[in-house]
């Protein structure tokens, strides 16, 4: 499918077209945990029925499925709410797909608080942090729909588990699908500056890009880098524009605790770059009901806020 600059679009709608589109692997089985038509694999479904299997609400059980599929050479492909594909599901994930460093990939959807009305037991704000902590296990986080395709590409190319996190809210495409280029482990830059480096990932950098924009017509240039792998972190890329600008604002849907933020802060940590850090995203709380933008609003999410916290780091 192609996806235009500027459209609205779910990430977890272009998770559900690209496991269509590569399904045309013969190796690619695709499990669901009685959410289909939610986390979109039903496209999938529709086009390859006989290499789609719902589990039903058993999500730990459907990990160790995927986990015993993916022993005889196939990539199995298994998906849920964040909630319960990184919550419910993790001690499967944990020993069953990370311990034996299997062919997994997991396929989260409904990630953070634009959930919405769903509220505070379906917002999974801790999924980054816990994913994190398995060894071996690659994090992917998606800016937009031709990320998300790329995200799906990559992970079926890669060898071991990977985790993949889409959102529910539709966000607008920001890369041009004929020229992008992903890569596991390589932030994209997508605006230099020298005031301030504003680090997001997911529907957090077009929030970015919107907060830049605000910061230029004031004279603050704010550098803009797009991390949609979490692990490994492009440390690189990081520490070159932190020590370059000598401030650093990370930006997530997620909480501050454990996710891009903590990943930021310990490679720059590591490499000794004295930067002002400050991070953006759920403070250590829970979420609530609600319409999901007016959520990222209420939990300083939008680019209003990223934009004040620019000014008040550059001051």
């Amino acid at each position: 499918m192609k996806y235009e600059i500027g459209q609205k679009i779910a990430t977890r709608e272009a998770y559900g077209n690209a496991l269509a589109e590569f399904g045309e692997n013969t190796d690619i089985i695709v499990f669901d945990a009685d959410l289909a038509k939610s986390t979109k694999t039903i496209t999938f479904k529709k086009k390859f029925p006989d290499r789609f299997f719902d589990c039903g609400i058993a999500e730990g059980n459907m990990m160790s499925v995927a986990a015993g599929v993916a022993t005889t050479g196939k990539i199995p492909f298994a998906s849920s709410f964040a909630m319960f594909a990184a919550g419910r599901a993790y001690e499967q994930i944990r020993n069953s797909i990370g311990y034996p460093h299997l062919n997994v990939k997991i396929g989260a959807t409904h990630a953070g608080v634009s959930v919405g009305e769903d509220g505070a037991t379906h917002q999974c704000n801790e999924d980054l942090a816990l994913m994190r902590t398995i060894p071996g296990m690659v994090i992917l986080n998606p800016a937009d729909a031709v990320e998300a395709r790329a995200a799906v590409e990559a992970a079926i190319k890669h060898n071991g588990p990977v985790y993949m996190r889409f959102g529910r809210l539709a966000v607008p495409v920001i890369n041009d699908q004929d020229t992008y280029k992903f890569e596991i482990g390589k932030g994209q830059l997508l605006k230099e500056g020298k005031d301030v480096t504003i680090i997001a990932t997911g529907l957090m950098v077009n929030e970015a890009n919107i907060a830049a924009e605000k910061l230029a017509d004031e004279g603050i240039s704010a550098e803009v880098i797009n991390i949609h792998t979490i692990k490994p972190l492009d440390e690189e890329l990081v520490v070159r524009s932190a020590s370059k600008t000598g401030k650093v604002i990370t930006a997530e849907e997620h909480s501050i605790i454990g996710g891009l933020g903590s990943a930021v802060s310990e490679a720059l940590c590591e490499a000794g770059v004295g930067a002002k850090l400050v991070r953006i995203g759920v403070q250590d709380v829970y979420g609530k009901s609600g319409k999901a933008t007016d959520l990222i609003k209420a939990f300083g999410l939008d680019a209003d806020s990223i934009a004040a916290k620019a000014r008040e780091l550059v001051k």
